[in-house]
């Protein structure tokens, strides 16, 4: 989820929390739950900082090893402990607790859009990716904000937040449903899909759609359950030649490789380099597939440039080429 869902998120947790006899018969353990809450409901995503070294390196670890099963473990423990230094005499099993739920809880939400997480490391580095909630969804947010407004209003906040999560879990299970039709629909219309990836927008009615068959892939749009194929590209392996071995070396290739499971790619040739680019098919937007990872190699065999990341237009991606550092 976003940076902001999170932080409701733990907000929402903290007032859950009150319906803990202990929480709620001690105001400064409250408070100390309701800090521990909203960091430990942010804290894996503090690997976002790795976007200040490039993208390749964010790319690669974000969503990885910070919300893998042993950082789970360690976010809850750290995170209180800190606090507990400022608060000593709160009791810290309780402070523990919460937080750690808040850690758990942003890992176990994320893992239901079409990012996901490595949320099995370290026993497989599969990315979990179930894409029936959008990364920002107006609806949870706006559940959230609503049950703070009313918290602030004097009601009691772990009867308020269990009454909002109870109406979240619904939506969950109607948005899970939603996918399910879609699924079911895309086979049908062809039997030999092998892969279906599905991202829904922040329209309740609109999904995106990459199909992997034996032979193609299929990239569409779902609207009020019609489906609406708008590209298809030939599944091609990747080619055993020189060019291809060394983009293969590239940080950035390697990071968007790491990454993303549905791709095509494609070798252009040019009077002074070539250049090979990879292009994910599941986030199509407005004609353009704005997720790419791009190496520009000399005709000696030298990587000259490359860049992986979102952009949403040739020109800005021809200079974000000549302005990244050197990957090598």
């Amino acid at each position: 989820m976003d940076t902001g869902t999170h932080i409701v998120m733990g907000v929402a947790l903290g007032g859950i929390a009150t319906l803990d006899p202990a929480v709620q018969s001690d105001p400064a353990l409250f408070n100390a739950v309701l800090v521990g809450t909203i960091v430990g409901s942010h804290a894996p995503d503090f690997d976002t900082v790795l976007k200040l070294k490039n993208n390749a390196t964010y790319i690669r670890h974000h969503r990885g090893v910070t919300h893998s099963l042993p950082a789970v473990i360690m976010w809850g423990i750290l995170i209180s402990s800190i606090i507990h230094l400022f608060v000593p005499q709160v009791e810290f099993f309780y402070l523990w607790l919460w937080t750690a739920i808040a850690v758990i809880l942003h890992v176990f939400v994320d893992i239901f859009n079409a990012y996901g997480t490595q949320a099995y490391r370290p026993f497989t580095n599969k990315w979990v990716a179930h894409g029936f909630i959008n990364t920002f969804d107006p609806y949870i947010f706006i559940l959230h904000i609503a049950g703070i407004c009313v918290w602030a209003l004097g009601a009691n906040p772990g009867y308020t937040w269990l009454i909002i999560y109870s109406v979240i879990f619904l939506y969950y299970i109607k948005r899970y449903l939603d996918k399910r039709e879609i699924v079911k629909k895309v086979k049908s219309y062809y039997p030999e899909t092998e892969k279906i990836a599905t991202s829904p927008t922040i329209k309740q009615n609109y999904w995106r759609v990459a199909i992997t068959t034996k032979t193609k892939f299929y990239v569409g749009a779902v609207e009020n359950g019609h489906i609406e194929i708008v590209d298809e590209f030939i599944k091609k392996p990747l080619p055993e030649t020189e060019i291809m071995d060394k983009a293969l070396t590239d940080k950035n290739i390697s990071a968007f490789l790491s990454f993303s499971p549905v791709y095509r790619w494609e070798v252009n040739d040019y009077d002074d380099f070539t250049e090979v680019r990879f292009i994910d098919l599941r986030y199509r937007s407005k004609g353009y597939y704005p997720f790419v990872a791009v190496v520009q190699i000399s005709d000696n065999m030298n990587i000259i440039s490359s860049y992986t990341g979102w952009i949403f237009s040739e020109k800005k991606l021809q200079s974000k080429l000549y302005v990244e550092e050197s990957p090598v």
